[in-house]
């Protein structure tokens, strides 16, 4: 990341990269097929971050307040400055845009299978709209952080999404 911050991302080549990770080019694509892969591995591992923080969340009462609890614990551990960078590039690179889409899919699947491990006997459909809206709540909070300016914790949003449901459904 900080060759991207430093460099641009255009201007960062893998040969690049591969230095800096002290390996070489072709190690390099043992682990990623591109540089846009290097950028969306920041992202990608929040679904298995989520079921680890999910499988050690005490229970609080719903699979909602759970996975809530969860993802402020994760969202607390990123550091603001190393957040805004990140975002900065992702938004910079439509191909990445595109795939970081794609990747709120696949963690939205990773969180309900984790949900259906912990809560067997819950319905179904609960675990589903919990899942979905887990990662809508993560959608959401990143977009308010960044119109805000990215200058406040993260984790500030995300209860304020998850605020914003609970509020609504409480008014019925």
């Amino acid at each position: 990341m900080e060759l991207f911050a430093r460099q641009g991302y255009e201007a960062t080549t893998i040969e690049a990269i591969a230095a800096a990770a002290g390996i070489s080019r072709r190690t390099f694509f043992h682990y990623f097929k591109t540089k846009d892969d290097v950028l969306l591995s920041q992202q990608a591992g929040l679904g298995e971050q989520l079921i680890a923080a999910l499988a050690a969340e005490p229970d609080a009462g719903t699979p909602m307040r759970t996975v809530h609890a969860a993802m402020r614990r994760i969202a607390s551990s990123y550091p603001l400055e190393e957040l805004v960078v990140i975002d900065r590039l992702m938004l910079s690179i439509e191909a990445v845009q595109s795939r970081k889409q794609a990747n709120y899919i696949r963690d939205e699947k990773l969180v309900l299978e984790a949900l259906r491990q912990r809560w067997p006997m819950e319905d179904d459909m609960s675990l589903r709209v919990t899942a979905f809206v887990a990662i809508g709540c993560t959608r959401l909070s990143l977009d308010a952080w960044r119109a805000a300016g990215g200058t406040r914790p993260i984790v500030e949003y995300l209860d304020r999404a998850f605020a914003a449901l609970t509020s609504d459904l409480a008014r019925g």
